[in-house]
């Protein structure tokens, strides 16, 4: 019962999020609202208890998750494979970019905080 109330609550953060995001006309995507809905719930121990429940429910399934991705993924293989060696060069350039940015940002920042505390 628990897992079910942990699920209706992040349905229902997220739900709100996206009507908080249209109805504001904020300029991110209503799910981002939802998140900091759902931090600002975490505080209280009822919603803690019956999310974290969940949370242990759907890791537990989550290889489950994954049968609609690759059921797509099978469904364009032609496509795939005409296109799938620049897919995969995009890919790799794309991830080693972000964690070389990740990294100098990080150095950039640490080195700020050293300065600070001479």
């Amino acid at each position: 019962m628990q897992t079910l109330i942990g699920i209706a609550w992040l349905l229902g953060l997220q739900a709100a999020g996206e009507v908080l995001a249209r109805a504001l006309g904020l300029p991110f995507p209503g799910p981002v609202v939802g998140m900091l809905l759902l931090l600002v719930a975490l505080n209280f121990q009822p919603v803690r208890d019956a999310v974290r429940s969940c949370a242990e429910f759907l890791l537990l399934h989550l290889s489950l998750l994954f049968v609609p991705v690759a059921v797509g993924v099978m469904s364009y293989l032609p496509l795939l494979a005409a296109y799938g060696g620049r897919l995969a060069l995009v890919l790799l350039v794309s991830t080693w970019l972000g964690l070389a940015v990740t990294a100098v940002l990080l150095r950039w920042l640490l080195g700020n905080e050293d300065a600070g505390l001479r």
